[in-house]
């Protein structure tokens, strides 16, 4: 049964805000843009110094935030192949228990 194209379009968004992610998050990384992103907003409270917002920790970025994504990502490309193998992938079995 191959899976409706509604599915094969939520994977598709969502691999694209992945990727989107990630590049935010390199380029915090690289230059501090993207700072105030709500993808970087902590779950509980933020931290204020001085009356500010403080912005996330450089570390917290490349050790949890990317990492995290980038397995996301590899699951989303993953999961993409499946749907688009779907119909093929019964045949190959009927044929190769023959």
């Amino acid at each position: 049964m191959p899976y409706p194209r509604s599915n094969k379009k939520a994977v598709l968004d969502r691999i694209k805000r992945l990727e989107e992610a990630i590049a935010k998050g390199n380029e915090y990384l690289k230059s501090g843009q993207h700072a105030n992103w709500k993808g970087f907003r902590p779950l509980f409270t933020t931290k204020i110094k001085n009356g500010k917002q403080l912005p996330p920790h450089r570390n917290w970025v490349k050790n949890f935030f990317l990492p995290r994504m980038e397995r996301a990502l590899n699951r989303g490309v993953v999961f993409q192949l499946l749907i688009a193998h779907a119909p093929i992938i019964p045949d190959q079995l009927r044929k190769a228990a023959a």
